[in-house]
């Protein structure tokens, strides 16, 4: 009886579409690393996303039985952990494709900032239902933002940008839903954007060619304008149907790079045309629709900002890794969540799914 009120309460509409988004991009992982496999005769990519993905199912199923509310508990040390372990890159990471970013532990090369943002969510959301009774006035959300700011620091100085700009995506979903007014919100662009010319010059010099190219790929079209323009020509020659799978010749050829990471939206385009982009957008507008219901539907102002922070991180990656596939935002290295190739993000993001369906199972007091 109990197992089954259990059952009865999980969002099935979140779990079916998680599960078509994984199955969907480890079918494209397959793909997009069929010559790595034939090269060296193991589908690495593939049984390492598998081997992990069970892992993490392992881990969601678990962590459904604790009660995501003792989570407000361990927020500060969550906090000073997140903080050190920035820290840690900083001084014991290693460089990869031009930042220092990542963390090696034995075979496992592990993303400290991807981690960073379901802590992030964790720990603003407690930080902020702790004061909700007293924000009011635009001065009392400056310490909610000098608490986002310094892993946002952190995390810019890897560089990281795309993650930076994540957090920034947490925290006006978290600000918005707490009662923070448009018009500050709006004050607060216009002051940006003023600083504009000057933000500028903080940026590394590839981060301002990917500006640069994306305003004009053909500027670059054999550097820093390449991966914009194979993505293109790779997402309009699937046309409607797509050629098949492990057909598309932009992925199979390597024209395409980092086809199983952050373009892994445009081997899909490629191979399984208008269609089966179609089915990845409603798979994803589905994730977006039961974050916002669960949120709304919350048992308590904590999960409802927790709720908030997951669901606007998950929209904020779609609408970037896709605009910069597409050409129409500039290339972050932001990953494609559920289906791009990558431990630290598959794992951060079905914990973050996992902690959406805990709220959801206790918006009704349930004895487990």
């Amino acid at each position: 009886m109990q197992q089954n009120r259990y059952f009865r309460n999980l969002d099935w509409w979140l779990v079916i579409a998680i599960f078509g988004l994984v199955g969907i991009g480890i079918c494209l992982i397959a793909s997009a690393t069929h010559s790595f496999a034939v090269t060296t005769g193991k589908a690495w990519h593939v049984e390492r996303q598998s081997l992990f993905l069970a892992i993490d199912l392992a881990l969601v199923i678990f962590s459904l039985r604790f009660d995501y509310r003792l989570l407000k508990d361990i927020a500060t040390p969550l906090y000073v952990f997140n903080i050190i372990l920035l820290l840690a890159v900083m001084f014991l990471g290693h460089s990869q494709l031009g930042a220092q970013r990542w963390i090696q532990i034995g075979p496992l090369s592990i993303q400290p900032s991807e981690f960073s943002k379901a802590i992030m969510i964790v720990c603003l959301a407690a930080f902020l239902n702790k004061r909700l009774e007293t924000l009011d006035s635009f001065t009392d959300y400056l310490p909610a933002l000098a608490y986002a700011f310094v892993p946002f620091i952190l995390v810019m100085k890897q560089p990281d940008l795309g993650t930076s700009l994540v957090f920034m995506a947490i925290l006006l979903g978290m600000l918005l839903i707490s009662g923070f007014k448009v018009r500050w919100l709006m004050y607060m662009s216009g002051a940006l954007i003023a600083l504009m010319p000057a933000l500028w010059h903080i940026l590394k010099e590839y981060q301002k060619n990917r500006i640069r190219v994306f305003l004009d790929p053909e500027l670059d079209p054999f550097g820093a304008g390449y991966h914009v323009i194979q993505s293109k020509i790779a997402i309009g020659s699937g046309l409607l149907t797509g050629k098949g799978w492990f057909l598309g010749t932009q992925s199979q050829l390597n024209f395409l790079p980092e086809n199983h990471t952050d373009f892994i939206f445009a081997v899909a385009g490629e191979e399984f045309g208008f269609i089966g982009i179609f089915i990845i957008l409603l798979l994803y507008l589905i994730v977006i629709w039961r974050g916002l219901t669960i949120a709304l539907n919350a048992e308590d102002d904590f999960g409802t900002l927790l709720a908030v922070g997951i669901t606007f991180m998950f929209m904020f990656h779609v609408l970037v890794n896709i605009g910069m596939t597409a050409g129409i935002m500039p290339v972050t290295g932001v990953p494609l969540p559920f289906m791009s190739y990558g431990v630290s993000s598959l794992t951060t993001n079905m914990l973050l799914a996992g902690l959406l369906l805990n709220i959801n199972m206790r918006r009704q007091q349930l004895q487990f």
